[in-house]
């Protein structure tokens, strides 16, 4: 059906408002026109409307987007007109508006100011139409708001199916993980009961050989002894010989040193008898020149006569004595031990030498395996005990003698702390081992440490030109070693007094459960008493003190507690101080080491190799061993 439009005729302007309609308009077109006439009658007018509106209209989507103006036109025909009444619902129901005709025609416009009345009229059934857009825009909105709902209703719904989905899954999985924990459960439990099966069958083939081990250890000490009685009753009888030949030996030897001394006698004996003949003819040869001696006589009694002689000679005496003195610093004590100690070394040397000479038998054999069994010495707690027991085998073979045994044992445990591989506590572990059975090695031990480290007793010789030719004849008599007519140098030297000083500060800090040290803790007390009361501080008794802390530090410190304190802060403010006044560049590496000791407190800190480790695993765990026995109580005395 062909579209009609609407022509009106009537006048353009009604109160400044435009009543000709564009027969093109849109639907925005016509809302803006609307709210435009709206606006202007609510300023023409003193009284407020009741359809007047603040905010423009808008037209929405279903789903809450606006609806364009533009796809909406509004059209009229003439079967439109005829049944607009009954088309209104269906129009609503599609989302549509029909536009209700009207004809201007049934309406008269006037100009004149008596027809004000009139355009009211216009007006408000204009406004009748826009309330039906109106109805029309709040269906649409119900509608989509209907729709909204019904979309929220449908996503809870799902929301809910997906929850529920959800909840089984989580149920089923939790009840898978409770059946696979179950099955793990199991699979364990049997395991173990496979382990401990094992484990029962393990110890019990263990049980099996060390009952088998233990039953040929019986049947080979079963041998041992036999054979050992065997042989203690061949070394009883070649012991009797051995003292036969001995007893033989010492009295061919002091008939010897009885003709020597015989013979000695009779050498003083005659050089007593020409020096009495020398004086008497120097008496004769006085009196015949007597008158030449009397004239002398004022110029002597000038001098100050006899007397002034002898105190020069008393002075002279005096002061090589201070002199001996100044040089020689060490507590009176330490050099009487000292002496002591190389007065037996000497006697056992005299006793091996006269041994030597009347024997056929080279004991050189015995020096050269002594020799080897210290140098394989090592800080494992079964090789320390194999090698003292080797060690106390040879010092109880019938075929060398026990002195010259004890000897190579003293020199050759000395002479090993050159080595790079020895180890100051395992070798000081054998000493003690070793000197619990034979208490008179330990006197030898540590006299052969005098003789190679002067500080170990301790004591220093300073140099004085009036007392030494030269550097290198004091070098010699500190310690200094001479190799094919040269002297090793300060720094091979202080490597060597470190070893000797090392092996010293091991041997009095060691303690053996059943075995006793006799030279202990207590003898390295009054060690470092005497060496702080007596020696100077310089590059060797710094090296000497602090290579002695490393080692002893720590159980001194277990032991005398506060009064090992009191010695180390005496340290700190006397011998470092004294160490320091020198500004000596050499000086400053030791005396930084000292005061690291000092700071860092390293003396609660147990030395590397101080506890002896066991090569067996099965070792790892037992209980300590016996070579750490407890520590004394404390000690409330000085030295």
């Amino acid at each position: 059906m062909e579209a009609v439009k609407l022509e009106i005729r009537c006048p353009q302007m009604v109160n400044g408002i435009g009543l000709e309609p564009d027969p093109d308009w849109s639907f925005k077109s016509l809302l803006l026109e609307l709210d435009s006439l709206e606006k202007k009658l609510n300023l023409s007018s003193s009284v407020s409307l009741p359809f007047a509106k603040t905010k423009s209209r808008e037209i929405y989507g279903e789903k809450g987007t606006k609806r364009s103006s533009n796809a909406f036109v509004m059209s009229v025909s003439d079967e439109d007109f005829e049944d607009s009444e009954g088309e209104n619902e269906k129009v609503r129901d599609r989302g549509l508006v029909k536009a209700a005709r009207f004809n201007c025609n049934e309406f008269y416009f006037s100009s004149d100011d008596d027809s004000d009345d009139q355009p009211c009229l216009d007006v408000q059934t204009l406004m009748n139409e826009v309330g039906l857009v109106e109805s029309a825009l709040y269906e649409l909105t119900h509608e989509h708001q209907l729709g909204v709902k019904e979309e929220i209703r449908n996503t809870i719904s799902a929301l809910e199916t997906d929850l529920m989905n959800e909840s089984e899954k989580s149920s089923s999985a939790h009840t898978k993980v409770e059946k696979y924990r179950e099955a793990r459960r199991e699979v364990e439990r049997k395991f173990d009961v496979q382990y401990q099966r094992r484990v029962a069958e393990g110890l019990d083939n263990h049980l099996t050989a060390v009952q088998r081990d233990h039953e040929l250890k019986s049947q080979i000490e079963e041998r041992k002894i036999r054979s050992d009685a065997a042989h203690e009753e061949a070394k009883r009888r070649e012991k009797a010989l051995q003292e036969e030949r001995l007893r033989q030996e010492k009295a061919k030897a002091e008939a010897e040193l009885q003709a020597k001394l015989k013979a000695e006698e009779a050498n003083r004996a005659a050089l007593e008898a020409e020096r009495i003949a020398a004086k008497e003819a120097a008496e004769k040869e006085a009196a015949k020149s007597s008158k030449a001696n009397t004239s002398e006589v004022p110029q002597t009694e000038a001098s100050g006569g006899p007397n002034a002689t002898s105190s020069r000679v008393e002075n002279d005496k005096t002061n090589k004595s201070e002199l001996a003195g100044n040089m020689l610093r060490a507590a009176e004590s330490a050099l009487k031990l000292e002496r002591e100690r190389l007065q037996k070394l000497k006697e056992l040397e005299e006793i091996n030498q006269s041994l030597r000479s009347s024997s056929n038998q080279n004991f050189d054999r015995t020096g050269r395996l002594i020799g080897r069994l210290i140098r394989q010495i090592s800080g494992n707690k079964d090789k320390v005990s194999t090698q003292a027991s080797e060690l106390v085998k040879i010092f109880n073979n019938p075929h060398c003698p026990q002195t010259i045994s004890i000897a190579y044992f003293a020199q050759k445990v000395v002479s090993n702390c050159e080595s790079p591989s020895h180890s100051a506590f395992a070798c000081a572990h054998v000493i003690v081992l070793v000197t619990s059975q034979f208490p008179q090695a330990m006197d030898l031990v540590l006299a052969e440490i005098h003789r190679a480290c002067i500080y170990t007793v301790p004591k220093h010789i300073s140099y004085t030109k009036s007392a030494f030719e030269s550097k290198e004849a004091y070098w010699k008599v500190i310690g200094y070693k001479e190799d094919d007519g040269k002297i090793e140098s300060t720094t091979d030297y202080l490597v060597r007094l470190e070893s000797y000083m090392k092996l010293y500060g091991a041997l009095v800090q060691t303690e053996v459960a059943g075995c006793q040290n006799v030279h202990g803790l207590k003898e390295g007390w009054a060690w470092l008493a005497r060496f702080l009361n007596a020696l100077p501080a310089n590059m060797y008794t710094a090296v000497a003190l602090y290579a002695f802390l490393q080692m002893a530090g720590f159980a001194l410190f277990r032991k005398y507690r506060s009064q090992f304190m009191k010695m180390l802060n005496f340290i700190s403010e006397n011998f470092l101080n004294a160490l320091r006044s020198q500004d000596d560049p050499d000086l400053r590496p030791i005396t930084s080491k000292i005061q690291c000791y000092l700071e860092d407190k390293l003396f609660l800190q147990e030395p590397e190799g101080r506890t002896l480790h066991s090569s067996l695993l099965s070792n790892n765990m037992a209980p300590e061993s016996d070579y750490h026995g407890p520590y004394h109580q404390q000690s409330r005395h000085f030295y």
